[in-house]
């Protein structure tokens, strides 16, 4: 008698998560200030943490990813699984890798040759900063919020275009 094992198809292998908790997982900072990450006896260093909600909600469904954008697992809710002094160091990391300044007042657009050139003022400073027009980059990202990625793949982030002058508001228009 032969015994057979069952076969797991693609999608109930892919739908299978490694979920990280207290429990199961360490992280802790390298010399250099890297994340590392111990799971089980496992472990990576030069991590990275990608939200899949990073405009709506960076504290639920966190991806704990290496260099070579490896999945490691994720972290369902960082509230809820996590003690205070880790939650600390994985909100530290969320805020390096999503780091986008404010735009607080935006004083003029100008456009030539396909490239956008934006004057602003954020909550980190003033600024001036190229978009290349077209392919996504000023997009509304939640009803309100619009994000702009400039040439270099700098994050500007408008939290409320309704809170805008109505100069502003039409400068940012055509760009929507």
């Amino acid at each position: 008698m032969q015994i057979t094992k069952p076969i797991q198809s693609d999608l109930s292998v892919a739908a299978s998560m490694n979920y990280l908790t207290a429990d199961n997982t360490t992280f802790t900072k390298t010399e250099g200030q890297l994340l590392m990450i111990k799971v089980n006896d496992e472990e990576h260093k030069g991590v990275y943490l990608h939200c899949s909600f990073p405009h709506t909600n960076n504290r639920i469904y966190i991806s704990i990813r290496t260099g070579d954008n490896k999945e490691i697992g994720i972290i369902k809710s960082l509230d809820d699984d996590f003690p205070k002094d880790v939650v600390g160091l994985l909100e530290e990391q969320i805020q390096m890798r999503y780091f986008a300044p404010e735009i607080t007042r935006l004083t003029g657009i100008k456009e030539e040759f396909g490239y956008s050139y934006w004057d602003a003022e954020t909550n980190s400073g003033s600024c001036q900063f190229t978009v290349r027009n077209g392919g996504g980059n000023v997009k509304l990202v939640t009803e309100r919020k619009l994000l702009i990625i400039d040439v270099y793949g700098n994050r500007f982030v408008i939290e409320d275009i309704k809170q805008l002058s109505e100069k502003e508001y039409r400068l940012v228009e055509m760009y929507i």
